[in-house]
């Protein structure tokens, strides 16, 4: 059975459809520049709000030491996500699994990257687009993903209720990975979820397992 994360979570009601439709994680983002950006007091309203066996995904992007571990001090998060250049020891230091984003850019090898952070508990693998670190809009092509990597891949990028069965009969992943794909687009505002792009989503992934 594929799992299911919903990330850019950025209030409780949002976190509630996710769980509610199914979700196995809901990922909270600590990159000032993105939209999707929450304070350390919104993401406590957020986990405060989770039943259990919810699964709190942290992302951050080249994030200073302290910072991170300001909020792991602050939060309950039970996993890390690193998107940036983050070296294995840096992500491997802060006593929390973590998984590391990787960017499907020409050329790369991912059996190098797998043995370089060996200590993951998996890699996303995301769209490569210059000068974006993540959350793109945009899918790759998912033919680039082998099958016989030993770390469970998180496919993620231009992920949507219309293509995600495919996706999963075609790469079979451990997990995906979603969060513009299930936003509402009649608000001008990036990160507010639609209820019913969730509902769709959630439908269609499950009739791929």
């Amino acid at each position: 059975m594929t799992r299911i994360k919903i990330c850019g979570i950025t209030n409780c009601e949002d976190a509630k459809y996710a769980y509610d439709s199914g979700a196995d994680a809901i990922g909270l983002v600590f990159y000032p520049p993105s939209p999707r950006y929450i304070s350390v007091e919104q993401a406590l309203e957020i986990v405060h709000s989770l039943p259990p066996f919810i699964t709190t995904v942290a992302l951050f992007v080249n994030e200073k030491r302290q910072v991170i571990d300001s909020i792991l001090k602050q939060i309950n998060i039970n996993l890390l996500q690193f998107h940036g250049n983050e070296s294995e020891q840096f992500c491997a230091s802060f006593n929390c699994p973590y998984i590391k984003a990787v960017r499907m850019k020409e050329g790369l090898d991912l059996y190098h990257v797998q043995n370089e952070y060996s200590s993951a508990k998996g890699l996303l693998l995301d769209t490569y687009k210059k000068g974006i670190p993540g959350g793109t809009g945009e899918a790759f092509n998912w033919h680039k993903v082998p099958h016989d990597l030993t770390l469970p891949v998180i496919l993620a990028g231009g992920l949507v209720a219309d293509n995600i069965a495919q996706a999963i009969i075609q790469v079979k992943p451990y997990a995906v990975d979603v969060s513009g794909g299930v936003e509402a687009t009649h608000i001008q505002k990036k990160g507010k979820k639609d209820p019913q792009k969730i509902t769709q989503f959630m439908t269609q992934a499950k009739q791929a397992y």
